[in-house]
């Protein structure tokens, strides 16, 4: 985070528990969604387009909105192509049963490793700056992966485009709320960056479909590489100087000085080898007993011990820290960023599982299963527009629970599926239900979690609740995966990859998303219970 010339203590920017307690006294049906005087929304340069009475020109509205909710949607667009095109791409790059999913995984995994560095970086170098770096790099990591020719180039460049999603993501986020003061002009935004999601996903699973079954999987990152060009183009144009410009000028005393990098290197080296021995144990349950691996999760454990003692030092001593320990007191940050966890691990699983069962089970091609997934991006676009309409308005753990329940239907329908049944009865309402969770939790979740943050590191705050997010991801495709495997492994059938030995797995698979799925909603309930509205303009 930024200091100040003259030591002064961190805990006057970041709220306390009983602080936080006290700011929802103010107004028993609003939650505070900024921790400074609306002066300091505006923390960055005077040319920044956010007007003396709060509102932004419709144009640069529009670009910002573009640009964030592109950059959200190019991700998600190219995991809606590995999705339909993993088998297909699998054979032809020569990716083993053990690994047919590390490109899918490994991209959440550097990605979410490295969000909390991106986000501390944003801060000090500016937020602008490090989102146009970023969508360079995807731009190049897009076009390396369609050029890949074995399985071994695409996991590498899959793992540096993760690096280089990390540092569009929060620096998104930080842009949002440097461009818009609290209220529904900021609601709307994170709404429409969240609406990227099941967009992007949902034309990936189409396109990817249409393009795997055409001219080839390549395609796919092809198209994302123009993509990522194009928006690269347009924010080098029209993306205001102004937005996420900071003050200071940019050294490397101040780099060095305001960035926690130790504690980055820990938590980062912590998280890689856990979804590392995760990726590893998916194919096996047996992976565990390795002594290599119980030395990695053994190391691994012992360094989230040390982040742990870490925050706490930089904290007692008013140093720049990534997450203050005193953030976990907090009921509602803390039941948030679990949520965020369950959540993000439960859709992402879904969607590439219900594929599974639809072209493994059911026999049909990437085009047939990537059209079939046509409803989640409908059920995706009005689920954001509603939270950012309505989120001002209604109490949020209203929302969140409601939504919840719908998600919730969506792996119990799948976990009840027949394998001939027809789509209309089961496949789709999954996939209609799916993305609903996850898109109401993605607004919300970014709104309560920036607003426990100061002004001053709003790239962190994006940086904390996208870790939550492709950790979540990851580890909760490589859990599921797991499960499927170690039941299809124990099945009685001769033929192990036919479909009634899958089928087992798969039906198991689902059953865990059940489970992850009423855990998170039994959080909503214990955790985000009377937090009032959120996103509501400041006086």
């Amino acid at each position: 985070m930024s200091l100040q010339p003259q030591p002064q203590p961190l805990s006057h920017h970041y709220l306390s528990p009983i602080e936080l307690a006290s700011s929802h006294t103010t107004s028993p049906n609003t939650t505070n969604n900024n921790n400074d005087d609306d002066s300091l929304t505006r923390r960055h340069h005077p040319s920044s387009i956010t007007t003396t009475t709060g509102g932004t020109t419709k144009a640069r509205t529009v670009v910002i909105i573009t640009c964030v909710g592109v950059v959200t949607g190019v991700n998600t667009f190219l995991s809606g192509v590995l999705v339909v095109a993993t088998p297909v791409m699998a054979r032809e790059v020569g990716l083993g049963r053990g690994v047919v999913l590390w490109p899918v995984t490994i991209q959440a995994l550097t990605c979410g490793c490295t969000l909390l560095l991106a986000g501390s970086v944003a801060d000090v170098v500016g937020s602008r700056y490090t989102y146009l770096v970023g969508n360079f790099l995807q731009t190049l990591t897009s076009l390396a992966c369609g050029l890949s020719r074995s399985g071994t180039q695409l996991i590498v460049f899959r793992a540096f485009a993760g690096i280089a999603a990390s540092l569009c993501l929060p620096s998104a986020v930080s842009i949002i709320n440097d461009a818009f003061v609290p209220g529904r002009g900021r609601n709307l935004a994170f709404a429409a960056m969240g609406g990227g999601q099941p967009v992007g996903f949902g034309l990936g699973l189409t396109l990817g479909g249409v393009l795997t079954g055409s001219v080839g999987w390549e395609w796919g990152f092809y198209v994302s590489a123009i993509i990522n060009a194009l928006v690269f183009v347009l924010s080098m144009w029209q993306l205001p100087e102004g937005v996420g410009k900071v003050d200071e000028a940019v050294t490397w005393k101040r780099l060095g000085n305001e960035v926690d990098w130790v504690g980055a290197l820990i938590v980062s080296a912590a998280l890689a080898m856990l979804s590392y021995i995760l990726a590893i144990v998916s194919t096996s349950s047996a992976g565990i007993h390795e002594p290599g691996n119980i030395a990695l999760l053994t190391v691994a454990l012992v360094l989230l011990v040390c982040f742990v003692g870490w925050m706490q030092r930089q904290e007692n001593l008013h140093r720049a820290t990534l997450i203050p320990n005193s953030l976990w007191k907090d009921k509602v940050f803390t039941s948030v960023c679990i949520n965020v966890f369950l959540v993000w691990g439960s859709f992402n699983a879904v969607e590439q599982f219900g594929n599974f069962f639809l072209q493994n089970i059911q026999g049909l091609d990437a085009l047939q299963a990537g059209v079939r997934f046509l409803p989640a991006i409908v059920t995706g676009c009005i689920s954001n527009i509603l939270v950012g309409l309505l989120v001002h308005r209604i109490r949020a753990d209203w929302i969140v629970i409601l939504s919840l329940i719908l998600s919730w239907s969506s792996p119990l329908l799948m976990a009840l599926v027949k394998p001939k049944a027809t789509y209309w009865a089961f496949a789709f309402p999954a996939i209609l239900l799916n993305p609903i969770g996850a898109d109401a939790m993605f607004t919300i979740s970014n709104l309560l979690i920036t607003s426990r943050f100061p002004t001053k590191t709003q790239g962190l705050a994006g940086g904390v609740f996208q870790t939550t997010s492709q950790i979540g991801k990851s580890v909760g495709l490589a859990l599921t995966t797991l499960v499927a495997n170690d039941i299809t492994a124990s099945s009685p059938a001769d033929d192990r990859e036919a479909p009634p030995a899958l089928m087992k797995g798969y039906r198991a698979a689902f059953w865990f998303l059940v489970a992850i799925n009423s855990t998170s909603l039994c959080m909503s309930v214990w955790g985000l219970r009377r937090i009032g509205t959120v996103g509501r303009k400041q006086d």
